[in-house]
C-alpha cells in the first residue's frame, strides 16, 4: 500500500522540478529589455570638449522661439537641442544688451564688472571674461579665442567701453558687422583658419534684436530673422562637420534678453533660453550661469577662480551660495 504512494510523491516532485527548470530556461531566452533613451539618466561625466562655440541670438524671446520651433521654422535649433538640452534662462537684472552679454561672458553680477546697463557701465576688469580665463588656462599659443559680433555700440571695445580691456587678450575681436550674413561668413572663415587649434568662439547675430525694435516682436520681420539666425547656426554646424570637428565641439545658443510681448522694446523681457548639444546640461538657470558652464566643461577648477563666480554650472544641480 505504501509503494504506490511513494511513486506518486516521486512523480510529483519530478514534475515540479521540470516545471521550475522550464521557467528558468524560458527566462533565459526572454529578450533583454531596451532602455528608453529619453528616460535614461544623463552621463555623470564625459571628456572635456576640444572646442566650444557660444552663439548669440540677440533679443530672441523665449516664447517666440517656442512658437517658431512648433511651426518647424528652426530645424537646426531643434536638431542641436535634441542631442543635448533646451532649457529656460531667466533674467533677474536689467534686460538690455550691455548688461546681458557682460553677465553671459563673465559669470558675474554687475557689482563685480561695473556693467549695470546700456547707460551705466565701465570696462570689464582685466582677466574677468571667459576669453581671458581660457587664454590663461590653456596658454595663448595653444588655444584660440575669437569674437565675431554683429553689434558695435553695446558690445564695444573703445576706451571706456565694456570690452576695452578684453580685446587685447584675445586672438580675434571683431564687432559692428551688423548683418547676420557678414557675421556668419566671417565666422566660417575663422573656423577654417583656426581649425588646427582648440578654440572658443563667440558668434553674435544681431538682426533679431534690430528687427524687433524696428517692427515689433510679433512681426513677420522678427520671425524671419529668427529663421536667419537658425540658418546660420546650421551653416556653422555643417562647417564643423566638414572640418571633422563637430564631434569634438560643444555649441551653446542663448540670448541676452527677450522682447516685450508684441512691442518694439525689451524694458521688461526676462525670458530667454539655452539650446545646446551638450548632454551634461541638466537644469535651467540665469545668464551668469553660462560662463561657469563653459569653464567647467573645459576642465577649469571653478573653486580657484578669483573673485568667485556669481553663476553656477548648468551641468550640475544648483547649490545655493553660503552666507
Amino acid at each position: 500500500m505504501k509503494q504506490p504512494r511513494g511513486r506518486a510523491v516521486l512523480a510529483l516532485s519530478l514534475a515540479l522540478l521540470l516545471s521550475l527548470l522550464l521557467v528558468f530556461a524560458l527566462g533565459c531566452l526572454a529578450p533583454t529589455p531596451i532602455t528608453n533613451p529619453t528616460t535614461s539618466p544623463a552621463p555623470t561625466a564625459t571628456a572635456p570638449p576640444r572646442n566650444i562655440i557660444l552663439i548669440g541670438w540677440d533679443g530672441a524671446q523665449r516664447n517666440h522661439v517656442k512658437e517658431s520651433l512648433s511651426r518647424g521654422e528652426l530645424p537646426n535649433l531643434k536638431k542641436l537641442s535634441s542631442e543635448g538640452a533646451l532649457v529656460a534662462i531667466d533674467i533677474y537684472r536689467v534686460t538690455d544688451t550691455k548688461a546681458g552679454w557682460t553677465q553671459i561672458l563673465t559669470g558675474y553680477e554687475p557689482e563685480v564688472t561695473g556693467v549695470f546697463s546700456n547707460g551705466r557701465y565701465q570696462p570689464i576688469p582685466r582677466g574677468y571674461t571667459v576669453f581671458e580665463r581660457l587664454e590663461e588656462f590653456f596658454g595663448a599659443r595653444d588655444f584660440v579665442t575669437a569674437a565675431v559680433i554683429g553689434k558695435k555700440a553695446n558690445l564695444g571695445a573703445d576706451p571706456g567701453e565694456p570690452y576695452y580691456n578684453t580685446k587685447n587678450g584675445m586672438d580675434v575681436f571683431i564687432n559692428g558687422l551688423n548683418d547676420d550674413e557678414k557675421v556668419g561668413s566671417k565666422a566660417l572663415e575663422l573656423l577654417e583658419q583656426y581649425k588646427d587649434k582648440p578654440f572658443f568662439f563667440f558668434i553674435h547675430f544681431a538682426e533679431v534684436d534690430a528687427r524687433g525694435h524696428a517692427f515689433g516682436e510679433n512681426s513677420k520681420e522678427y520671425d524671419d530673422t529668427l529663421i536667419s539666425a537658425d540658418g546660420w547656426t546650421g551653416n556653422i554646424v555643417q562647417k564643423l562637420k566638414e572640418l571633422n570637428l563637430y564631434d569634438k565641439t560643444l555649441i551653446y545658443i542663448t540670448a541676452d534678453h527677450g522682447f516685450d510681448e508684441g512691442l518694439q522694446s525689451h524694458t521688461d523681457a526676462p525670458y530667454v533660453f539655452l539650446a545646446t548639444n551638450d548632454p551634461m546640461v541638466v537644469r535651467r538657470g540665469q545668464r551668469a550661469d553660462i560662463t561657469p558652464t563653459i569653464l567647467d566643461r573645459f576642465g577649469l577648477d571653478l573653486s580657484k577662480i578669483e573673485p568667485p563666480l556669481d553663476g553656477h554650472p548648468l551641468t550640475r544641480p544648483y547649490e545655493a551660495p553660503r552666507w
